[in-house]
């Protein structure tokens, strides 16, 4: 059978009634463009109404009346001020206008990219914070990730940048092993190359996962503001210190949070002790903790490893000695020994005698000494004693007698340390790229951060005797005469540093033997201006330093007590 066709008005009925749907949301449009200012107007009318019946509703009734009052006395001013009325018509007009307009929706919860990230992070951890017996458990696979993770923040490129999760009670949280695989997990999923602080929160069973801003590493050496007996380390998080001293940052002045050691007679932990692989950052430790040092005392430096890195300091008022060779540093340490001795027994005597500590002695004497692994393997070789011998005296008493020792060793070289350097020395910096294990075999605990790989010189954690670990970043003090220094910072140590002495004696000249790496004499005296004696000797200044009695407590120079 033939199919007939259909009538006309249904096969041309489709094309008219496009076309008339287009023109009807043509004509819409157009009319929403002519008409969105009213609506704009009328959709704030509409909230200022509600608002002001929410008002009305949560005023109590005792307040009501007065209001009412107040309100019509308004209107009636209004109404009698010539063109009130139409002000107020205006203005309430502007008003309408402002609460009606259209507003960016802000967005309340995550994106599809977010959520597959945080998704799969609650996947991840369900192996860790789940067990078998458990009824109801919070991690599990498929499950709700929203109900373990109580707030999240993301950063303009999708990766996390704070997390707040929920785990169950019976995980053991109080273990560090079980924590450290924990952390260990966030930072792998969470992106690498970052630094990701852990705050453990044991009794709400809490952990917040927070990325670290990058410490500043513009901030060159300069005068701090600090107390005496204050040493500024290098500068940490600004939520890790309650303290702030103002510094400055290439050309403005920014307020930095500074990791403040406390030396002297009241200090819990009156030496340091600088670890850190080649290029870490420990000799510009050194280097600015001298600049800092020589404001108001005396400073020592021995360089163990000879690369000349403190030639600056050579001759400069408040310097004592600058050596590299075996014999000068042990003849400098051990008129140090002695002068410890003998400030102890001034001490002592003045006290016993009701007179005041005489200025020599309360004037600081600072032992800076960089490598003593190579110095003791040296003297190991010559058949001398250890320089680290000749610090014990030093390290037991240097904190009654104003002595302070700062050493700096490479970890290569740690199992050279004795154990009076390691017992003594309770403030504790890691500098440059380091393990984990690492940083807890020096500092005592873990970070509770994660060490990042690449760290730029300087930057690494400090630990001041059974405190917190910071973070840290050392202050640029690079040596002035190397050719790879800038201008600013050449120019920012030189500043520091002292004059020159205005007379400088010459130590005797040793035998070739007694000579390690140092390429040329270094010139040891004291400042004639603040000690008001002449420079003498290292040989001189030890004979002179030597008690004429026994001391009480302190033994004499490499003598085991």
């Amino acid at each position: 059978m033939a199919r007939r066709p259909l009538p006309r008005i249904l096969s041309s009925g489709s094309a008219s009634i496009t076309r008339s749907r287009e023109i009807a949301r043509t004509a819409a449009d157009s009319a929403t463009d002519v008409l969105h200012p009213l609506i704009t107007v009328v959709r704030g009318l509409r909230l200022l109404a509600v608002s002001g019946r929410q008002k009305w509703v949560a005023t109590p009734k005792e307040r009501r009346g007065p209001k009412l009052f107040l309100g019509a006395a308004c209107v009636l001013v209004v109404a009698l001020v010539p063109y009130g009325p139409i002000l107020a018509l205006i203005t309430v007009m502007g008003a309408a206008a402002w609460k009606g307009r259209e507003r960016t929706p802000v967005r309340t919860g995550p994106d599809e990219t977010e959520t597959a990230r945080l998704r799969s992070l609650y996947e991840a951890l369900v192996p860790y914070f789940s067990t078998a017996d458990d009824p109801e458990p919070l991690f599990a696979h498929g499950g709700d990730w929203a109900k373990a993770f109580d707030g999240y923040a993301f950063d303009d490129g999708g990766r996390l940048t704070r997390l707040q999760i929920s785990y169950p009670a019976y995980f053991t949280d109080g273990e560090a092993a079980a924590r450290s695989r924990i952390e260990q997990l966030l930072h792998t999923k969470s992106g690498r190359g970052r630094e990701y602080h852990f705050s453990w929160d044991e009794e709400a069973n809490r952990l917040v996962m927070t990325v670290l801003d990058a410490l500043p590493t513009t901030i060159a050496a300069q005068r701090f503001v600090t107390a005496p007996g204050e040493t500024v380390l290098g500068f940490t998080d600004p939520d890790a210190v309650s303290r702030t001293v103002p510094v400055r940052d290439g050309d403005t002045t920014v307020d930095a949070s500074p990791v403040v050691w406390r030396t002297g007679g009241r200090s819990t932990e009156p030496h340091l002790l600088a670890v850190g692989h080649p290029g870490g950052g420990t000799t510009t430790l050194i280097r600015s903790i001298a600049l800092q040092a020589l404001q108001n005392g005396d400073v020592i430096v021995v360089d163990g490893g000879g690369t000349g890195e403190y030639g600056a300091l050579a001759g400069r008022t408040g310097v004592l000695a600058v050596e590299s060779g075996l014999g000068g540093a042990l003849a400098t340490l051990e008129w140090a020994a002695h002068e410890t001795e003998r400030r102890l027994i001034t001490a002592n005597r003045a006290r016993q005698n009701g007179h005041p500590v005489p200025d020599d002695i309360r004037r600081p004497l600072w032992i800076l000494l960089d490598r003593p692994g190579v110095l003791g393997h040296l003297a190991a070789a010559d058949g001398r004693p250890d320089p680290q011998e000749l610090l014990r005296i030093p390290l037991r008493h240097g904190r009654a007698a104003q002595v302070t020792v700062v050493l700096a060793e490479q970890f290569d070289a740690l199992d050279t340390l004795t154990e009076t350097v390691r017992t003594h020395t309770r403030a504790r910096t890691v500098l440059g790229p380091a393990s984990r294990e690492q940083i807890e075999a020096v500092l005592g605990v873990e970070p509770h951060t994660t060490p990042p790989s690449e760290v730029p010189a300087g930057r690494g954690y400090v630990r001041l005797g059974a405190g917190p670990v910071l973070r840290l970043q050392v202050p640029a003090t690079p040596d002035p005469y190397d050719d790879a220094t800038s201008e600013a910072h050449r120019r920012a140590v030189l500043g520091l540093l002292p004059d020159r002495h205005s007379s400088v004696e010459a130590a005797p000249a040793r035998e070739h033997a007694d000579e390690g790496p140092a390429t040329e004499q270094v010139p040891v005296a004291v400042d004639t201006a603040a000690r008001s004696v002449d420079a003498v000797p290292v040989e001189a200044m030890v004979a002179e330093a030597r008690p004429s009695e026994p001391l009480a407590k302190a033994q004499p120079a490499g003598a085991e007590s």
